[in-house]
């Protein structure tokens, strides 16, 4: 395991190794210690490596990870695995803004709460919070899951296209055109397989509901022409 040690050794230095590992090397595990609320840790990581960071990072940690397993051991400020595109980042702490923001793909599970505009204009990307998340959370989402274990602010869902979201808490208000849909067994096997897969072992599918489009925003009405 290779560590960088953030209070002696420049940022810059870390995510340049990262960014120059060899495909099929055995050199892919890392540890950051000391990182003191650095921004941009762990940054565009296209390879299956490791990275735990100790302790609280600043804004983008491990923003457009493809591939990259980062795991921090503490919380993380704005923009977190932000267009992400494969692979886990786990947060252990709380998470601020724009969590999982234009995520494309992979994992990233919040043990904490997250704050406003989680998952906003997601597109593939999966999200577990085993906490409370804040208003406007999966605004434009496109596709991909947000499943929460507590509760959601206002606005979940605003604007929603194909995002499905899943909520175990109680939401203080629906966006624009979200509603709440049935949850059928298909989405119960797809909840139960999200939740193992980011290690929620102690609740249950059934305990959760739904929210998705009403798909009334995805074309213009011309019979509403002079509302525009």
């Amino acid at each position: 395991m290779r560590v960088f040690d953030l209070a002696t050794v420049p940022l810059r230095e870390l995510n340049s190794a990262l960014h120059t590992i060899a495909p099929g090397t055995n050199d892919t595990s890392f540890e950051v210690v000391n990182p003191r609320g650095s921004h941009s840790v762990a940054v565009g990581i296209d390879q299956p490596v490791t990275v735990e960071v100790r302790g609280s990072v600043g804004y983008y940690c491990a923003g457009m990870n493809d591939g990259g397993a980062v795991t921090v051991h503490g919380s993380a400020g704005p923009g977190v695995a932000e267009n992400m595109m494969s692979g886990t980042v786990v947060i252990e702490g709380d998470a601020s803004q724009y969590a999982g923001a234009t995520g494309r793909g992979g994992l990233l599970v919040i043990k904490g709460n997250a704050a406003s505009r989680c998952g906003i204009s997601m597109k593939g990307i999966d999200i577990v919070v085993h906490g409370n998340i804040g208003h406007m959370s999966a605004f434009m989402g496109q596709s991909g899951h947000l499943v929460v274990l507590g509760n959601a602010g206002d606005a979940l869902g605003d604007s929603l296209y194909e995002a499905k979201l899943f909520v175990r808490g109680e939401v203080k208000s629906l966006g624009a055109d979200c509603i709440q849909k049935e949850m059928k067994p298909k989405h119960l096997k797809l909840l139960a397989e999200l939740l193992e897969k980011a290690g929620v072992t102690d609740v249950r599918p059934e305990e959760f509901k739904r929210y998705g489009s009403a798909r009334t925003l995805y074309n213009f009405n011309i019979d509403n022409a002079d509302a525009y």
